[in-house]
């Protein structure tokens, strides 16, 4: 039975790299002309939205979300969620209309098509430089003086330990967000890690279940809070995970 587990994940990691390699030269176009002014970067959030739910789909998956809030147009979050897998990028997309900007780590890049749009269009940060630490909380800053939110996943990566449920939290997001006194939007993605997690051997279709929380505000935060508010997010995030409610 493990064997035969292990080679359908191995078959369905290749289909859901052909999906995305598939949806992303069909709207190669759109994308690229999305991102040849950098005022149009809302028309792309709408673009890698269509990606995002195409793929989703077309990989089998079908998200569940259960919503404790409704986000207000035009206003700017930070959102964060826990760090499973390559599709946490996808459902973020899918979750929300509002459109943000992710801060992700450079390595994804590398990825043929995928990766050179992903490098136009998102914050890339290398987590062991502190210089490219602080470009990239430069550059955060100044799309959210635009009026765009910013997604951050707080853990900084994914484990190599699969059994771990939700590693520890970094300061970045709850920085940026004190300093622009921006509210935190957590969100708890709970079965990405079945669907396509960081381990070539496991993976399937299903449901992708999503919990958007409350917002937890900063408005009346310093930075002599951040902790604080780091350690407030997590809990939201791991309670979740240990006692689902979707």
């Amino acid at each position: 039975m493990k064997v035969f587990k292990q080679i359908f994940a191995t078959f369905y990691r290749i289909w859901v790299y052909l999906i995305i390699a598939l949806f992303t030269i069909l709207l190669f176009p759109f994308l690229l002309i999305s991102i040849l002014k950098y005022s149009w970067y809302p028309f792309f959030f709408k673009v890698a939205r269509t990606w995002s739910i195409l793929v989703i789909y077309g990989i089998g998956c079908y998200p569940i979300i259960k919503r404790t809030i409704q986000y207000e147009k035009g206003r700017s979050y930070m959102f964060v969620a826990n760090h499973t897998s390559m599709i946490d990028i996808m459902l973020m997309y899918y979750a929300t209309k509002n459109p943000f900007v992710f801060v992700g780590k450079k390595e994804l890049a590398k990825i043929p098509l995928f990766g050179y749009i992903y490098k136009r269009t998102c914050i890339l940060v290398d987590r062991g430089n502190t210089k490219s630490r602080v470009e990239a909380f430069r550059r955060a800053e100044i799309r959210l003086n635009e009026g765009l939110s910013v997604c951050i996943f707080p853990e900084g990566g994914v484990p190599d330990d699969l059994s771990i449920l939700l590693d520890e939290f970094k300061d970045g997001a709850f920085r940026l967000a004190i300093e622009h006194q921006i509210p935190i939007a957590p969100m708890t993605f709970h079965d990405n890690k079945k669907r396509f997690p960081y381990s070539f051997f496991i993976g399937r279709p299903g449901k992708m279940r999503v919990k958007v929380h409350k917002l937890i505000p900063t408005a009346t935060l310093t930075m002599d809070n951040r902790k604080e508010l780091k350690i407030k997010t997590r809990d939201v995030i791991l309670d979740e995970l240990q006692n689902p409610t979707v």
